[in-house]
Order: structure tokens, then C-alpha cells, then sequence
């Protein structure tokens, strides 16, 4: 994806957080400057206030067009359930700093403990639970793969820390393309 198609993708998430944060009823036609290939592509908005996360919601299996997407998931991400009880407000949206990061598809891994920290995320899928962590994560806790892959298990999945290594637990690898609104 080009720059332009980055900045164009933070600009639909910004208006998508104005929209809804603001109330505002009437139908919003969503804007698209840049020119984009039909073919969904998994999407992962995350909104930071300063340093402190305050949503990051996403899919993999997207129904509808990239940028149609990016505004499902700004407005998800708005209502990310980890901060209920102290939601994003509209005062708090000139402060927020927007990323988009878009997927490659999902690629199944026969050797977990190859994966690439900070270039590859992971998403475990067992019978009991699934979860995910963008490439960036294991960088910001400083973890070794083993680690970025145990706590995937626990914090995400609610498997037990070993649970990559069960046969029966799937753990696939993508890569990002990562845009992300200039530091205030």
C-alpha cells in the first residue's frame, strides 16, 4: 500500500471516531480518496492516548471493502470492552493518535518459534479459545518468541501458557502494513 493510501485510511478511522463519538444520525457515506482493490483485507485499528492504549479492536475475516472496514473498526475500537467503564469521549478524540494496521492474509505456522519479532503477529486458535497479538506487541514487552507466544495463550486466548504447542491448538502468523498519525 502507498502513503497516500495510509493517510487516506487514517483520515476514514478519525471521521469514523467523529461520527460516532459525536451522535451524529445522519447517514455517513464513507470517504475514499485512495484507490483500492476490492479484495477484503483483515484490519486492526488501535487508539492510543499518549502512550496509554485506550482501544484496539480488529478482524481477520473482513465482509466489506478495506476503508468500509477501517470505519467498522474505528468505531469498535471506540467501544473496545477492556475500557467500559471509562469509554473514549469526543473531548478526548483531538488527543487521540489513530493507527491502521492492515493484514496479510493468515498463514499457518509449522514452526511457531521461527516467527519474527516485530514482523510477524500471531493468532492461536485452539477448541477452546482464540486469540491475537499485532507484530508490535512482542516488541513493546521485550519478549522472546516463546514468550509472545505463551502470553497470546493466556491473556488472549484464556489457554493455558503451553497451549501453542498442543496439536490440536492452530497458530497462524501474518505480517502489517502499519500507518500511524503523527506523535502530538
Amino acid at each position: 500500500m502507498t502513503d497516500d493510501q495510509g493517510r487516506t485510511l487514517l483520515r476514514i478511522a478519525r471521521e469514523a471516531l467523529r461520527a460516532t463519538l459525536g451522535n451524529r444520525t445522519e447517514s455517513q457515506a464513507i470517504p475514499t480518496t485512495g484507490d483500492f482493490d476490492e479484495q477484503p483485507r483483515g484490519v486492526f485499528v488501535t487508539l492510543r492516548h499518549g502512550r496509554r492504549l485506550r482501544g484496539c479492536i480488529g478482524t481477520f475475516q473482513p465482509r466489506r471493502s478495506l476503508p468500509e472496514t477501517v470505519w467498522d473498526m474505528a468505531v469498535a475500537a471506540a467501544a473496545d470492552p477492556r475500557f467500559v467503564g471509562n469509554p473514549v469521549t469526543l473531548e478526548e478524540l483531538p488527543d487521540l493518535r489513530i493507527e491502521v494496521s492492515v493484514l496479510s492474509p493468515l498463514r499457518r505456522a509449522s514452526d511457531p518459534l521461527a516467527l519474527r519479532i516485530g514482523i510477524d503477529g500471531i493468532y492461536i486458535a485452539a477448541p477452546t479459545g482464540s486469540g491475537c497479538f499485532l507484530p508490535e506487541v512482542a516488541v513493546e514487552c521485550g519478549w522472546t518468541p516463546e514468550q509472545f507466544l505463551s502470553a497470546c495463550c493466556e491473556e488472549k486466548a484464556g489457554l493455558p501458557a503451553d497451549a501453542w504447542r498442543d496439536p490440536a491448538t492452530e497458530v497462524y502468523m501474518f505480517t502489517v502494513e502499519h500507518f500511524a498519525e503523527p506523535a502530538s
